[in-house]
């Protein structure tokens, strides 16, 4: 066979795997559903032929420029690395570039990328605002394509989330059946509440439906501030607690990296978890399998919270008129050791001890 003196098309591929160029640019853009067994074909012609898509020039036919913007609060906590990788991976499958921001939390942040998307440098937006007064959506007119992903509510444009007040609702009768009754909620960021974000409000809430529901009071001595949703400001968060001599038999940590500094905190102080305090966090990131005590938690797939984001945004890419859509995540409790629901060798029985 001749070499090649040129670069593969998209023709190529096609006649490889043994369909149209329609359906390998379906494959590519990711803009149609395409069935995965056919899928495979195209990816395996793609790769034998060390097939790149031509951004630039699709960009030039279609107003596009193949790139996508995503900007999440802080890029530094386990959560967002996971959700990142995992919007990179869908990306990638759909043949777009990816654009990684991080806007720490600052509206101006947000209307920069904006204006980026307006201009045609990026073809759309996904955001991770923290409070809908701060975020350009609330804000700017004429919304290039963006998705929102997260608690903030609004019905301008698309947006993925998880019912965080359900969920926190169930971690929490989860403890309240494991036998707890001074119940820490763990997660805000400051004790003026019109200071905090979408997700502390929506988790918070939940805490305090599980509580009235099972008849407890709501103490405010038991919905702990933190400096930062690090690991560093969950401890910093319990150890406050200790100093404060709060009695508390459970903490619900708003995020399962809040939850590892709490771990540790107790751990410090020479506090049992579970035996003597449970502990839970929210999101299953990687660590809260391998955490010590492994962390009960609240789990929904990162990957499938990805692939919705990226199909909403390439759908929304293609026709603006769409109207604007939700789309829920399940979720579900990962329940494992840190919440008492698992035997510890050896160990005092967990109710009596934390009476």
């Amino acid at each position: 066979m001749t070499p090649r003196s040129s670069r593969p098309t998209m023709k190529d591929v096609a006649r490889i795997a043994g369909v149209s160029p329609k359906t390998v640019s379906n494959v590519i853009t990711g803009t149609v559903t395409v069935r995965s067994g056919t899928r495979a074909r195209v990816e395996r012609a793609m790769q034998e032929l060390d097939f790149v898509p031509n951004l630039n020039a699709r960009g030039l036919r279609n107003g596009r420029s193949g790139m996508i913007g995503v900007a999440l609060p802080d890029l530094g906590t386990d959560f967002s690395a996971s959700i990142s990788h995992a919007l990179l991976e869908a990306a990638h499958r759909r043949g777009l570039a990816v654009q990684v921001e991080e806007t720490a939390a600052e509206p101006q942040r947000e209307y920069d990328l904006v204006s980026r998307a307006r201009t045609h440098l990026v073809d759309g937006l996904v955001l991770n605002p923290v409070r809908l007064d701060d975020s350009v959506v609330g804000r700017m007119e004429h919304l290039p394509p963006i998705v929102l992903i997260g608690e903030v509510e609004q019905h301008r444009t698309d947006r993925v989330f998880v019912n965080s007040r359900a969920a926190t609702r169930t971690v929490t009768s989860h403890l309240i059946a494991q036998g707890a009754r001074r119940i820490v909620a763990l997660g805000s960021m400051s004790n003026d509440a019109g200071a905090d974000t979408a997700t502390v409000d929506q988790r918070l809430r939940g805490y305090l439906d599980a509580l009235e529901a099972a008849g407890l009071p709501a103490s405010q001595e038991l919905q702990a501030p933190v400096p930062q949703w690090t690991i560093e400001g969950g401890a910093a968060g319990a150890s406050l607690l200790l100093e404060r001599g709060t009695q508390f038999d459970a903490v619900v940590a708003f995020t399962d990296t809040l939850a590892v500094g709490v771990l540790h905190a107790l751990r410090e102080a020479g506090i049992r978890v579970p035996e003597d305090v449970l502990v839970t966090g929210f999101d299953d990131v990687e660590h809260a399998r391998f955490s010590s005590p492994p962390l009960t938690t609240v789990h929904f797939s990162h990957q499938e919270y990805a692939e919705a984001a990226l199909d909403l945004l390439t759908s929304r890419i293609e026709d603006r008129t769409l109207p604007p859509r939700a789309v829920e995540i399940p979720h579900s409790l990962a329940v494992r050791e840190s919440s008492g629901a698992a035997p510890v060798r050896g160990a005092s029985d967990a109710r009596g001890a934390r009476k």
